[in-house]
């Protein structure tokens, strides 16, 4: 059962919470949270969950597809007779599960229902306290398979009573090699029992997925969303060369409180992190090699505004949700097209407006020439500053036109500049090497 977004964008104006007859303590902590109308993806989803059927969910990060599955899970741990471990929920990163727990907690809080985060990457207490919950009986997990694994080996997790099987990001965590991983945990479930999937995309693995754990599955599927309007798309064409100096003036001269910089390398993550901080700028490098107290150090910075430039991969596209980010650039173009509006969508969120600035070598132009077709609309070119030496100059059409460059003609051309003849290295010598 798969139906396009705008179906349920038309009933947006008239459906809200109170429509799904939750609990009443649960309709109480959406009211103090200030939740009112569903999203799309809640519209969908909450009904067909609430009937106890298994569903496969297909939307992007924040849609608000969290509350989606846990609204519905609340309220039938809340109208049940027992207490005990009821829903497993599996997220790719600590930061995400993190995330969930925070949600459980504020949309519960009317409700006493106990949840805990369960990842890997902290100290031997903590290991403690989580096992001990776990065993004790919290009725909410949310965890990361790597340390799931780990305390299924202990023999000591009771999961007989489990109704609830919820796997979040599912393509995120199989792009990390957690396939084999997720096919162990369900192997020690329940083969009664409710299962739900969300992912982003659905590629042929997560279908071979489902159909191994699911049973006769309603299906909903929100297509990716475009951009919000809010948000002003901007690129710059560079070499690499160019990128960390053009990087650091337009971050000097922005104003905005919190800004998030994406790459596709954690090595450039690293070395963006020392340099920005090194050149005066409130800024710091999230990377999985940090120890998770570090991360969560960083991350609770980053919220308050103790921070302003928090630097990541795409991690931070789906696993964090901050608001008030006022701009978003993309060092590096992304690889995938849809990385593009996950990761831009961290930004002009609630309504809001931002900035979206993507720099564009001469190897990303066919990435970048995807983007601009799945969003349906050419991004703004911004002439490269003079100071920064002129950048590859595109001789071709951009996605909005209809001719396409042939093999015989390269998209980029470099431009000499004392004779303005194609094939000349640009004279740059102010620029550091990126």
């Amino acid at each position: 059962m798969a139906f396009p977004a705008a179906f349920f964008n038309q009933q947006q104006s008239t459906l809200n919470f109170n429509d799904f007859n939750f609990d009443p303590r649960l309709t109480e902590g959406l009211d103090a949270m200030g939740y009112t109308k569903p999203t799309p993806v809640q519209q969908g989803t909450i009904p067909v969950i609430l009937e106890g059927n298994d569903l496969i969910a297909c939307a992007q990060t924040g849609t608000g597809k969290t509350a989606a599955y846990i609204l519905p899970i609340l309220n039938r741990i809340a109208t049940g007779d027992k207490r005990h471990l009821n829903t497993l929920v599996i997220a790719p990163t600590r930061e995400l599960a993190l995330q969930i727990d925070q949600q459980v907690e504020g949309f519960g809080y009317f409700l006493g229902v106990s949840s805990i985060p369960v990842y890997g990457g902290n100290d031997g207490a903590t290991w403690d306290q989580q096992r001990k919950a776990m065993e004790q009986g919290a009725e909410i997990i949310i965890a990361t398979p790597g340390r799931l694994i780990a305390l299924l080996a202990s023999g000591r997790m009771d999961f007989s009573h489990l109704q609830h099987l919820v796997l979040d990001e599912a393509d995120r965590m199989l792009d990390m090699g957690f396939f084999d991983d997720i096919v162990k945990i369900i192997s020690h479930l329940p083969a009664t029992r409710q299962t739900l999937l969300f992912s982003a995309t659905m590629p042929p693995r997560i279908r071979i997925l489902a159909n191994k754990i699911l049973k006769n599955p309603k299906e909903i599927s929100i297509a990716i969303s475009k951009p919000a309007e809010g948000i002003v798309q901007q690129a710059y064409m560079v070499y690499d060369s160019q990128k960390s100096g053009l990087l650091r003036s337009i971050l000097k001269k922005d104003d905005h409180k919190s800004i998030i910089v994406f790459s596709n390398s954690k090595d450039n993550v690293k070395r963006l992190g020392y340099e920005l901080a090194k050149a005066g700028l409130s800024a710091q490098a999230f990377h999985s090699d940090l120890e998770q107290a570090e991360r969560e150090q960083i991350l609770m910075r980053f919220r308050n505004r103790q921070l302003q430039i928090l630097i990541g991969t795409d991690i931070l596209s789906r696993g964090i949700d901050v608001e008030g980010i006022g701009l978003v650039v993309n060092y590096d173009t992304p690889h995938d097209a849809e990385d593009y509006v996950h990761r831009i969508g961290r930004t002009a969120r609630a309504e809001k407006t931002g900035v979206a600035i993507t720099f564009v070598n001469e190897k990303d132009y066919p990435k970048f020439n995807r983007v601009e077709r799945l969003i349906g609309k050419q991004i703004d070119r911004i002439p490269v500053p003079q100071e920064f030496g002129e950048g590859p100059v595109f001789n071709g059409t951009s996605s909005g036109e209809k001719k396409r460059f042939s093999g015989k003609r390269k998209p980029f051309q470099r431009k000499n500049r004392s004779n303005g003849q194609a094939g000349g290295k640009p004279r740059n010598n102010s620029t550091p090497n990126a």
